[in-house]
């Protein structure tokens, strides 16, 4: 089996972009004495929640991901993030190339509830990789070989990428999803009252609830 090593060697948020994105460089090297034709590559991106530690709030806004802090050696776990995949084009022992790991403003998304609930510091994350290698041998035969499962990298993301994407996209703001029935109730309670935004609503029916409580 042909010996692959990879390395993430930084990230960067992509600027042009409709979505959300997080460009990782990703540095492939090879022991082959000879060209690499191509490489379709497969990589299982997770967040490995148990490699850093959480102050107090962060403790309370992964709540809902983990549960009681108390609880947190038996709930903290690591989490799937993306699944993405590449075409790794001809080279010669050695590449870089960018892997692009989509972000989303969905708090029904586990990855979103957790890159929102950490605050400050690093993010550990473990890249998998899969694939298919193809090659030519000395006699000019075409050669493919699987990658192993086993083959992964580990790079520690700042929390701050996450945010400098997310606010190229939604500066100063947070996507919020709600079902039709929800929506509804909120629209027909903004038209009630004569507020402005959604905003206003939303800040209203809080106030009331705080003030109850």
């Amino acid at each position: 089996m042909v010996d692959l090593r990879f390395k993430i060697e930084g990230a960067e948020a992509e600027r042009f972009s409709v979505s959300p994105l997080l460009i990782f460089f990703l540095r492939v090297e090879t022991e082959l004495q000879r060209r690499v034709d191509s490489i379709m590559l497969n990589c299982q991106i997770r967040i490995d929640a148990t490699r850093r530690a959480y102050s107090a709030v962060e403790r309370e806004r992964l709540g809902e991901l983990f549960g009681a802090p108390e609880r947190w050696s038996e709930t903290l776990r690591s989490l799937l993030w993306a699944q993405v995949s590449i075409v790794v084009p001809r080279f010669e022992g050695e590449t870089t190339v960018r892997l692009a790991a989509p972000c989303t403003y969905d708090f029904c998304v586990a990855s979103a509830k957790y890159f929102y609930g950490v605050t400050d510091g690093e993010i550990p994350l473990t890249f998998l990789f899969s694939g298919s290698l193809f090659f030519k041998d000395e006699p000019g035969s075409l050669q493919i070989e699987q990658i192993s499962w086993s083959t992964e990298a580990n790079y520690r993301m700042p929390v701050e990428l996450w945010r400098e994407a997310m606010e190229m996209h939604y500066p100063n703001g947070v996507l919020l999803r709600l079902d039709a029935e929800a929506f509804d109730r909120l629209y027909r309670f903004k038209r009630r009252r004569g507020l402005l935004g959604f905003e206003e609503a939303l800040a209203t029916l809080l106030d009331t609830a705080e003030a109850e409580t």
